[in-house]
């Protein structure tokens, strides 16, 4: 899928139309796994309804899609008790970038963590996993692009800061994560944050966004973000 092709084709889609676009998606998620001689079970699809609200989402979850991935914390503290009340069984994924000061209530709300990227939230978050008593997955962000505005932990220090958050701060890392640099081919992007997993044995990759979750299935992505291609163009924030 071209990105550029992929991001100019989801400003025309209406909410209405959210199903049959996550049946397409689905579809073209299969077809990639089948391409790439691998299972259907190893891809997990995260709809990205950030900016959404829950009369947006409702239709998405009631076409029975469960797993869906937010961007900030307050936002979904607005909407996702009262979707989670109508549906049991949903699950919700942390996908942007996590304050200090808001890790209590990640802890509380979510039930994965993508983002963590700093020494400070890895204890952050370690310490409210034990005030609370949960223990949540989580995928360490990296940098791929050395990006100055972007959050993310520069693939060098990768590794050092992997075992860190593993052994000192002692949380459940599952995972990696990445965004690439919007203007360049993702496909290295996905094999380096794929090469770094690898050495340090972590089985997920979240990478791939509605542009090309299918490229990401190729270099073995577990966790693809889709949100545009679902939902359509996002509403202008107020």
């Amino acid at each position: 899928m071209n990105r550029s092709g992929a991001n100019a084709q989801s400003a025309s889609i209406t909410h209405s139309e959210a199903p049959a676009r996550l049946a397409g998606i689905q579809s073209a998620i299969e077809q990639a796994c089948r391409d790439a001689n691998r299972a259907r079970e190893a891809v997990t699809l995260i709809a990205v309804s950030k900016t959404f609200g829950a009369e947006e989402i409702w239709p998405v979850i009631a076409t029975g899609q469960r797993v869906f991935g937010e961007n900030r914390v307050q936002e979904s503290q607005a909407k996702w008790p009262e979707l989670r009340a109508r549906q049991a069984g949903l699950e919700l994924h942390l996908i942007g970038p996590l304050q200090s000061n808001k890790a209590a209530d990640a802890v509380a709300l979510f039930d994965v963590i993508h983002t963590v990227d700093r020494p400070k939230i890895a204890y952050a978050l370690a310490e409210e996993m034990s005030r609370q008593g949960r223990r949540l997955p989580v995928f360490i962000q990296v940098n791929t692009g050395a990006e100055p505005q972007k959050a993310g932990i520069l693939p060098e220090a990768a590794d050092a800061f992997i075992a860190e958050c593993r052994d000192k701060a002692g949380l459940d890392v599952r995972g990696l994560m990445c965004i690439p640099p919007a203007e360049d081919v993702p496909a290295p992007h996905f094999a380096l944050l794929a090469e770094i997993a690898r050495r340090n044995d972590l089985p997920g990759l979240s990478m791939g966004m509605s542009a090309d979750f299918e490229v990401a299935i190729h270099q073995g992505a577990t966790h693809v973000r889709v949100g545009s291609a679902l939902f359509g163009s996002r509403p202008r924030p107020a």
